[in-house]
């Protein structure tokens, strides 16, 4: 109990370092929060100082999720419901960071951190091909990472049906919907592309009565 308690209060802290605020504040000489949509995550360091530092301040948001749980797994030993309390810390931590107020960020990049710290490439890369592909379908950018987590659910009951990771996913689903609640209130349309009316040859010039 207490082993696990400690590594949960490491694996917030971990989560809760602002790296892409930093990275905006010392790199850029900027506040990200003053672009796009105010969020203080690796998106805005795109925004506010090109790829270079977008990319590296993903790798620092992601790894700030892989370390902690990575090392309670596969070095600590944890399994079961401590590991799955331990997994995610880091998300509560970057989503409610104490050293931003508890106002942290919307939590996608530790998302795929702390299942690197888990599955390895594994659920990294069926998260993030459905996460393409529900971008590539629907407008709003939050309904499309929640539809990618439950496209992930479907293959966590099919290949990986323990009941950890099920609570896992649960958890960071709730927080990841929590923190994009001002999207899901939208319906979440079909990008342009899907809307796109398919005419039939041969009834080009065909006119309605």
């Amino acid at each position: 109990m207490i082993e696990t308690f400690i590594w949960f209060i490491a694996a917030f802290l971990s989560g809760s370092l602002p790296f892409s605020v930093w990275v905006g504040r010392l790199a850029l000489r900027t506040d990200i929060r003053c672009y796009g949509d105010g969020n203080p995550g690796a998106t805005n360091v795109l925004r506010s100082g090109g790829k270079g530092w977008g990319a590296l301040a993903l790798f620092l948001d992601v790894l700030k999720g892989t370390i902690p749980v990575g090392l309670a797994f596969f070095w600590a030993g944890l399994t079961g419901w401590p590991l799955a309390a331990v997994a995610l810390a880091p998300v509560l931590g970057h989503a409610f960071s104490p050293l931003l107020r508890f106002s942290g960020g919307k939590a996608v990049a530790v998302t795929f951190g702390i299942w690197a710290g888990l599955t390895l490439w594994e659920v990294p890369t069926i998260l993030g091909l459905a996460l393409g592909l529900w971008f590539a379908v629907v407008v709003v950018d939050g309904w499309a990472m929640i539809l990618a987590m439950f496209s992930l659910l479907v293959y966590l009951l099919f290949a990986r049906p323990d009941p950890a990771l099920l609570a896992i996913w649960a958890g960071n689903t709730f927080i990841l919907a929590w923190k994009h609640r001002a999207d899901l209130v939208h319906f979440p349309g079909l990008r342009p592309w899907l809307n796109r009316e398919r005419v039939l040859p041969g009834i080009e010039g065909t006119h309605r009565n």
